[in-house]
């Protein structure tokens, strides 16, 4: 299970003071020596994570973050990656010693319920003092777990790792799909994989394997082609697929050889579904209408690969739409879990698919974009849109359609 994407894991973060436990925590349930553990206040200086399978939860990560106390300037700098953190866990642990608890557990907790995020409280150091009996009967009333542990000696483990799958919110155990609803058991997709330079040698990339494995436990099955070979593969079937799947650059020519009774859509429109709100993301790609030469647009990457020449992020996606706009753009362009903060200085936000992330993290962006009040929307989308086949490419998602019909726009 090690080997688990990272964006199929259950995120749990740690939280708490300087020097409560967290570190001992994390190398009490893990049984591993994972993060550095100290009399001294502020070992974990970055956040630590850890994956593990978590029975009979399943796959999850945690990470350990530097105490939400910590002083001076470099203190601030690691309060900020662990406030950082508050937008990609799906549950969070908030640890205190026992008999301890003030404004910066009252912060946290506000932090965590803000973002919907299920909470854990821990009191951890039960050997020096017990937790405060109205603030246990205070937390309960807010359905909130509480456990008590002695996590140097492992005493309360057990309680932790109950409390945690008791919290585990139901989207993680009951995830939806990537595809497998929308091709019946015993029904075909047929999934359109370029192979070019954005293909590593060798492999797929994760949203072409992820899908097929979807497919799989649905009960379904695919057939894999390059474009060029995706007509004499529709002539060859004696019954049309359930959907063709497309990578989006391949959109214009996968789109005139499927024919219209066929429904089609792109690998990163599935994963605009599965991981964040593809409704909400179909509406940003309209936004594109109204950029003028001159307007500022963020491209934004979840993985930190390497970029290479004709990049789809910051190479084709820019000079389609320079074309479409009819003048130059002012582009940025970011990688990874930083996300800035004077989003309102841009006109439009094009997020990749987030196959790397866990769903809460891709959601609390588009919930960061919607508070800033500028549109977000997602490469397949917006490729869509700006190649004029947008409504064909969400005609397998009614809700996102009914979005763009309502625009009264059409393609």
């Amino acid at each position: 299970m090690e080997k688990t994407p990272k964006g199929f894991r259950l995120h749990i973060g740690l939280f708490g003071r300087r020097n409560v436990g967290k570190s001992s925590l994390l190398n009490a349930i893990t049984r591993q020596h994972v993060s550095i553990v100290s009399e001294f206040a502020g070992t974990t200086t970055d956040p630590v994570e850890k994956p593990m399978e978590l029975l009979p939860l399943g796959p999850v990560l945690f990470i350990d973050t530097a105490g939400i106390d910590d002083e001076g300037a470099l203190g601030e700098l690691r309060v900020g990656k662990t406030r950082s953190i508050f937008e990609r866990v799906d549950l969070g642990v908030i640890v205190s010693e026992s008999g301890v608890w003030g404004e910066f557990e009252e912060l946290i907790l506000k932090e965590l319920v803000s973002r919907s995020a299920p909470v854990v409280v821990v009191f951890n150091k039960i050997d020096l003092a017990r937790p405060d009996a109205d603030l246990v009967e205070k937390l309960a009333k807010d359905k909130i777990k509480t456990v008590e542990t002695d996590a140097a000696r492992s005493t309360g483990i057990e309680d932790f790792r109950r409390a945690l799958l008791d919290a585990a919110p139901e989207d993680f155990i009951n995830s939806p799909a990537i595809i497998s609803d929308l091709v019946p058991p015993g029904d075909m997709a047929v999934l359109v994989v370029p192979i070019d330079k954005e293909a590593p040698k060798g492999r797929l990339i994760l949203p072409q394997v992820q899908s097929i494995r979807d497919l799989l436990d649905g009960d379904s099955y695919c057939m894999v082609v390059k474009e060029r070979e995706l007509r004499d593969a529709l002539a060859r079937l004696n019954r049309p697929p359930a959907i063709v799947v497309t990578d989006s650059q391949a959109f214009l020519k996968v789109a005139a050889d499927t024919p219209d009774d066929i429904p089609m859509t792109s690998f990163s429109i599935l994963f605009a579904r599965f991981k964040g709100d593809l409704a909400e993301q179909a509406r940003g790609a309209l936004a594109i209408d109204d950029l003028k030469p001159g307007d500022s647009v963020l491209i934004a990457e979840s993985c930190s690969h390497h970029p290479i020449a004709d990049d789809i992020g910051r190479v084709k996606i820019p000079r389609w739409l320079t074309q479409y706009v009819g003048g130059k753009l002012n582009i940025d362009t970011i990688q990874g879990h930083d996300f800035p903060a004077n989003l309102a200085e841009y006109k439009l936000v094009i997020h990749c698919g987030a196959c790397m992330w866990n769903r809460r993290e891709m959601l609390n962006r588009i919930l960061q974009c919607e508070r800033a009040g500028v549109p977000i929307s997602n490469y397949g989308l917006v490729i869509a849109h700006s190649l004029g086949i947008l409504e064909r490419a969400l005609r397998p998602f009614p809700a996102a359609l009914d979005v763009f019909l309502s625009s009264g726009r059409r393609t």
